[in-house]
């Protein structure tokens, strides 16, 4: 994932010349997780660089960058590091249009690095596409795939609105996977059916989609045939294929990394309680994170989801 990302920067670096880079350590260094290595020395200082470790002015001057017609895209250096941002999201990105009548908008990316898994300091591991989620004017995207990070960053640098780029780093680069050379793009909004089945509807994304496929393996072996949906697209949510999906297998589970309540889970179960609820067999169930601060090292395991907690989910939902 981190040379398909790589390679979605460069390509539109060398497109358009209106796409700059940088955030902490983009530049020189190429971030802490060498995701925009090389591109400084291919672009230039000028296109690609090194920002004050101070998030709010680093969205807040892609906001003025954007309005004047460049399309930033700019790191946070990790998913905890983002909330100094906050303001600058919420009160100007986001409503920019909104304010203008159409007249200005703000097509900025914002990477981010998300999700825990990989024995971090505090602030290193949070997921809370929530809260992104729920603010107008935002959409929230998060890939499980190098071939789905490329397009998809591809779509997001060319769209027009201010676009949360989540990055499950667990994943980073535990996954290989051929993906096309050149450009290709993968439109926003719209979910991946992964895996067809009869049984049950399973929901994911980002670095929970791995965790689901292996839990598909235990039920397969118990019987169980599981529809696996990467939603990729957080919001805009892609409601038609959700629907279509429970109406078939009658029943849903939604597997999220960050804390249950008031998750992104609860409203995909809502979009079924609204749009299939008499194709429903059993109510919809949520894998998710505890309502607690992601624990350090030693307790981090005991937060995350594992094949095991979604196969029991899987099982028992079916045996409702």
């Amino acid at each position: 994932m981190v040379n398909a990302i790589n390679d979605a920067l460069d390509i539109k670096l060398a497109e358009d010349k209106s796409v700059i880079v940088y955030g902490e350590d983009v530049g020189v260094e190429g971030g802490v997780f060498r995701v925009t290595e090389g591109l400084q020395k291919k672009h230039g200082v000028e296109r690609v660089f090194d920002s004050p470790l101070a998030e709010s002015g680093i969205v807040g001057t892609a906001i003025g960058m954007a309005v004047a017609g460049l399309r930033p895209v700019v790191e946070m250096q990790f998913c905890g590091f983002i909330y100094p941002a906050f303001n600058q999201i919420i009160s100007h990105a986001t409503r920019m249009r909104n304010r203008s009548r159409g007249k200005l908008e703000t097509p900025i990316v914002i990477r981010m690095p998300y999700g825990g898994g990989i024995n971090a300091l505090e602030h290193h591991s949070e997921s809370m596409e929530a809260i992104w989620g729920h603010i107008p004017g935002l959409k929230v995207v998060a890939p499980s795939t190098p071939h789905d990070a490329k397009g998809m960053l591809i779509s997001a640098i060319e769209s027009n609105d201010t676009i949360l780029f989540m990055e499950p780093k667990r994943i980073y680069r535990a996954i290989k996977q051929e993906v096309a050379e050149g450009k290709y793009t993968i439109p926003l909004g719209k979910a991946n059916l992964v895996t067809q089945g009869k049984d049950v509807t399973v929901v994911a994304y980002g670095a929970m989609v791995r965790e689901v496929q292996k839990a598909i393996v235990m039920a397969k072996e118990a019987g169980i045939s599981v529809e696996l949906i990467d939603l990729r697209s957080i919001y805009p949510i892609d409601k038609e294929t959700i629907v279509k999906s429970v109406k078939k297998t009658g029943r849903l589970i939604t597997v999220t990394e960050g804390p249950r309540t008031y998750g992104v889970g609860s409203e995909i179960s809502q979009i079924a309680l609204e749009e299939a609820f008499l194709h429903l067999e059993a109510p919809p169930a949520r894998v998710a994170g505890f309502d607690v601060i992601v624990p350090l090292p030693k307790g981090e395991h005991h937060f995350m989801q594992d094949p095991y907690k979604i196969f029991y989910e899987i099982e028992r939902t079916v045996k409702y």
